[in-house]
């Protein structure tokens, strides 16, 4: 199939510009794609540049791959997403995704700025994903079955690793931070939701509500990656309090907390 193709072009590509052979796979969400400066960086490269590859269009996300160690562990960092709400088939969403797959990367870490839904949640505390909720209607592993990736129907019982989620906890308790653990559910977007639709994703058990991270999620766990997740809570839901939703005021607090978030996160890849 022609996304196999299109895979092995982009790694063999990749591949010759660096030496790196990455352990860890990160990817950047909105407002959150400063910690590249934590990053003993080998190569920085252009999304544009990439076989394959598209660059983002929204704020917050600058759409580079880097390559290069954190704490000594090899990495490779996508600084920004694309969405399905850009225009993007679910496929082209998760192609870095599974580029970061065939390149050898163990453990994936999904970033995202969210809407908080729990009660007592607050904006500039984190969330760690224990479970996720599909909204979207759709997914990426629809039609033939990439073999070569995964099986036709992945098990999903544990999405997100309980052993990271442990490692993630401890990390904040030590460093203080404000967090929850709960259930991420993605959205298509680009609206950001209804008050009825808040009120709706609070009864079914989100704890954070975005645009992004699901297909990403399914299709790591295809490929047979252990996932951890960590949620920026950037505003609440909408209905949730008095304020008019921004995408400029998501990433404003994205980078309010971004020093924390760098010190959990590299203090996090250092333990697993």
């Amino acid at each position: 199939m022609s996304i196999l193709k299109n895979l092995s072009e982009t790694t063999d590509y990749l591949r010759s510009q660096t030496d790196i052979k990455p352990q860890v796979g990160i990817t950047l969400g909105s407002g959150l794609a400063s910690f590249v400066d934590e990053i003993e960086v080998d190569v920085t490269i252009p999304y544009k540049d990439i076989p394959h590859f598209s660059p983002p269009t929204v704020q917050g996300h600058p759409g580079s791959l880097i390559f290069g160690h954190v704490g000594g562990k090899p990495i490779v960092a996508l600084q920004g997403r694309i969405h399905f709400y850009e225009g993007h088939s679910m496929r082209d969403v998760v192609f870095p995704t599974r580029v970061l797959g065939l390149l050898g990367i163990e453990t994936f870490i999904l970033t995202n700025a969210a809407g908080g839904l729990a009660d007592g949640i607050q904006p500039g505390c984190f969330m760690i994903i224990q479970d996720q909720i599909n909204m979207t209607g759709t997914s990426p592993l629809l039609g033939p079955n990439l073999d070569e990736l995964g099986p036709r129907f992945p098990d999903m019982s544990e999405v997100y690793d309980k052993n990271y989620r442990k490692i993630l906890k401890s990390v904040m308790n030590d460093l203080s931070v404000d967090y929850y653990e709960g259930n991420y559910l993605g959205v298509t977007g680009p609206a950001y939701e209804t008050p009825a639709e808040i009120r709706y994703y609070k009864q079914i058990g989100a704890g954070a509500v975005g645009m992004s991270t699901v297909s990403e999620a399914i299709a790591a766990k295809h490929m047979g990656l252990k996932i951890a997740g960590i949620s920026c809570v950037t505003n609440l839901g909408a209905g949730l309090s008095d304020e008019v939703l921004d995408h400029k005021d998501v990433t404003a607090v994205a980078k309010k907390v971004e020093k924390q978030f760098s010190e959990l996160l590299t203090e996090f890849i250092a333990r697993i």
